[in-house]
């Protein structure tokens, strides 16, 4: 690529997620997609709120969102982001595969803004990798290795 050459990055609403992912309330863990580049990187955004159900129960007096909630959001934006560069029409279903080396640093509680930075590693056919990061506040809250597999709606 010349100097002269930019890459246009682009973005998704939660219009466009919901076409993207089976996901939805209150299981849609991604609000917003920005930053994407074709299905090599992307950051989701994730409005975190006090009404949201989990808090009811985690933690009442102290809400905290649950990790593995971090984790589905990661998944759920690396998920959208290869659905949308393969096509992203109902007749294919991403699954989640694996996580690895998941480390939670800070608590996330309503009224944050979480970002969900994920970035491909490796691409071998239908399954992607991608090493993951949530931020608040520029500071790092927790980080994981996720991979997916795009599969065929009728193979599901």
């Amino acid at each position: 690529m010349s100097t002269a050459e930019t890459t246009t990055l682009d973005s998704v609403d939660i219009l466009k997620i919901m076409q993207l992912l089976p996901h939805r309330y209150p299981f849609l863990m991604v609000d917003r997609i920005v930053d994407i580049d074709g299905d090599r990187k992307a950051r989701g955004l994730k409005n975190v709120t006090a009404n949201e159900p989990h808090f009811q129960g985690h933690f009442p007096d102290y809400p905290v969102m649950p990790g593995v909630l971090i984790i589905e959001g990661m998944a759920q934006t690396a998920g959208a982001i290869c659905q949308k560069a393969t096509g992203g029409d109902s007749t294919s279903i991403v699954y989640f595969m694996t996580i690895d080396n998941a480390k939670f640093r800070k608590p996330v509680v309503p009224g944050d803004l979480l970002e969900y930075h994920v970035t491909q590693t490796k691409k071998r056919g239908n399954i992607w990798r991608f090493d993951c990061l949530a931020v608040v506040d520029d500071a790092k809250v927790a980080e994981a290795t996720i991979s997916a597999m795009l599969v065929a709606a009728s193979e599901k």
